[in-house]
């Protein structure tokens, strides 16, 4: 029997989001607010181009750039933990979800306003059957991954952080495209010997930062994976294909977190209560929480409200949501990510009152 940390929805200022340890004394809500790359682009003048992701020391100036825009725009409010005393995370948010291409030679696009993007061509069947772990030893985009861990530990004090490894079928789907999806019916061999590269490539990789990070002290046992593309396969596709690679990773570490993204979980709550040692798992509004919250009452929880709701609904609509999240699902995380300049600054401090609201009303009891 697994000993299940609890994870936590986590968003570095100027990252994607991701996931990190609990500590145990979190809100029954707990809003975790993040922004698009545009919008520090906007207002602090940002460039998340290729050197933001490479340079440990303009990537301080700009995390500096945005705490400071953050406490004139949000005063009192903890947005990226910019009320706490503490270093700044440098790692968490560099190449975005462009970890596993990299470490494969595949190519990332670099804007000024957005976060990388992977380019590589769809992978052929003669691609996949060559295809191997690659040799992790002085990998060349490891090493730079690696080299930036030492500098950042000189400039902070701390090597903490994450890298967005992604997981197995968002991996096999931007290397395979939409043929991955085929590939389970008419050629699972070629599916399956692509998956049992990437779950390999997933364990070392991770493994090898966790070392590099033990260095300085940092000790992680836990490991995320995203499944944003889960409901292009479906509950019967994931069953029979995919879960046991995501019982595969999660066999190596203490805790996993599962990634759902906003959509409706429901169809595969009582597949991902298979994978051992769920520590977080997230979903859309819509999903069947109360479902969650019964099969998963170790793990932390989290409901993403998205930035379009977040914009576009009223106030009272937005309430009646979150205490819908708060009856049902809480205790919770809220998640906001991918928040847009258009979004009114007022709108993101009446949901997080809200956040403090059901937990000073609901929360007690």
């Amino acid at each position: 029997m697994k000993n299940i940390r609890p994870l936590k929805y986590y968003i570095n200022l100027g990252a994607p989001p991701i996931r990190t340890i609990a500590d145990g004394n979190e809100p029954f809500m707990r809003p975790e607010v993040g922004f698009n790359p545009s919008w520090f682009h906007k207002y602090c003048n940002i460039d998340f181009s290729e050197k933001w992701h490479k340079d440990v020391g303009y990537r301080f100036e700009s995390y500096q750039s945005m705490k400071n825009e953050i406490k004139k725009r949000f005063p009192g409010y903890n947005i990226g933990r910019v009320n706490e005393d503490e270093p700044p995370d440098l790692l968490t948010g560099i190449y975005g979800i462009g970890i596993m291409d990299s470490i494969f030679g595949r190519p990332l696009a670099y804007y000024p306003d957005k976060w990388p993007i992977p380019v590589g061509e769809k992978m052929a069947e003669k691609d996949i059957d060559s295809l191997s772990v690659p040799n992790m030893d002085n990998h060349p985009f490891l090493e730079d991954i690696f080299n930036e861990i030492d500098k950042i530990y000189r400039l902070t004090g701390s090597a903490k952080g994450y890298l967005n490894w992604q997981g197995n079928l968002n991996t096999a789907f931007r290397f395979r495209g939409d043929q991955i999806f085929t590939d389970f019916f008419v050629n699972p061999h070629l599916a399956n010997k692509l998956l049992d590269v990437i779950s390999d490539t997933y364990i070392e990789g991770v493994k090898r930062l966790y070392k590099k990070q033990n260095e300085y002290g940092i000790d992680y046992t836990f490991a995320t994976i995203a499944n944003c593309t889960i409901n292009m396969a479906g509950p019967v596709v994931y069953s029979d294909n995919l879960l046991a690679y995501d019982v595969k990773i999660a066999g190596q570490f203490e805790t996993i977190g599962i990634h759902n993204c906003a959509w409706t979980v429901t169809p595969y709550i009582d597949l991902y209560k298979k994978v051992p040692g769920v520590g977080y798992i997230d979903m859309g509004i819509e999903s069947d929480m109360s479902k969650v919250r019964e099969v998963f009452p170790e793990a932390r929880r989290n409901c993403l409200y998205t930035s379009s709701d977040l914009k576009n609904k009223s106030n009272e609509q937005i309430k009646k949501d979150f205490e819908t999240i708060a009856r049902q699902l809480a205790p919770c995380d809220v998640g906001l990510p991918d928040i847009e300049y258009d979004v009114p600054d007022d709108k993101i401090m009446y949901v997080m009152d809200l956040c403090d609201f059901f937990s000073e009303t609901m929360g007690r009891s």
